[in-house]
Parts: structure tokens; sequence; C-alpha cells
């Protein structure tokens, strides 16, 4: 089985010691799910990003954490991108995967942000993961 695995600067494809269940978070929240018509964007160009499938799939591919790439560091930045993270990972409930999803973020103090996810599966037990996120310009 392929798999993604996190390291410090990005995810690797692997093929052995797969975890499924990080991989679909690390999908999830690194992924650029395109952009509401709501949401200011970060660049120039009126780019909304995200994938093509999602105007056909009922739960989109991704987050909107993209969005926060030229965003102070900030408290309130933090909570939105607790809220997109958390956005991300919500088909996992609706799909049966977990019971719930937990999303906890903050700075770090080099500038990136530590995203920690607390998964509630249906059988009860929690499984933690923690990615750093880091803002590149657009």
């Amino acid at each position: 089985m392929i798999a993604l695995e996190w390291n410090q600067s990005g995810a690797d494809l692997t093929l052995d010691g797969t975890d499924w269940l990080e991989s679909a978070v690390i999908l999830s929240l690194f992924t650029d799910r395109r952009a509401l018509d709501a949401d200011p964007l970060p660049g120039q160009d009126g780019d909304k990003r995200g994938w093509w499938g999602d105007s056909f799939a009922d739960a989109p591919l991704g987050s909107r954490l993209w969005l926060l790439s030229r965003e102070k560091v900030t408290a309130e930045v933090a909570l939105r991108a607790r809220d997109y993270a958390a956005e991300a990972l919500a088909w996992m409930v609706g799909r049966g995967i977990a019971l719930r999803v937990d999303v906890a973020t903050e700075w770090q103090d080099d500038g990136r942000l530590a995203i920690a996810t607390a998964i509630t599966q249906p059988d009860g037990s929690v499984t933690r993961y923690q990615h750093l996120w880091t803002r590149h310009a657009v």
C-alpha cells in the first residue's frame, strides 16, 4: 500500500509502515480546497484553486489553509486555521470513519502553525497527529 508520511519539509510517498488515517489527514489538510465566493484571495490573480472534481463531490477535498498564506501571525488567524482544518476533516465524521474530530492550532516561535488533531474512531479509540504548516507566499 502507498501512503503519505509527514516529515519536516512536507509529505513523502512511502510503501512500508503505512498509516492510512494519517495519509487521509495529510491529504485533507495540505491540499488546496477551492475558495468560497466570499473568501478574500491572497493573490492578485483571482485563482480560487481547488480540484475540478469538487464540483461533483458532496465533501470537497482539501483545506482552505492556503488562504492564510499572507496573513499575519495572530491569535485570530490561528483560530481561522483551526476552523479551516476542522472543516477539511469533517468528512471523516460524515463517512463514519470518526465519531468526532478535534483540532487545535498554535503558532510556533519560528512562525509555523502547529495543527494538532484528535480523531475519535467508532470503537472509541483516539488517534492523535501533530503537523506543522508553513505559510508560503502566493
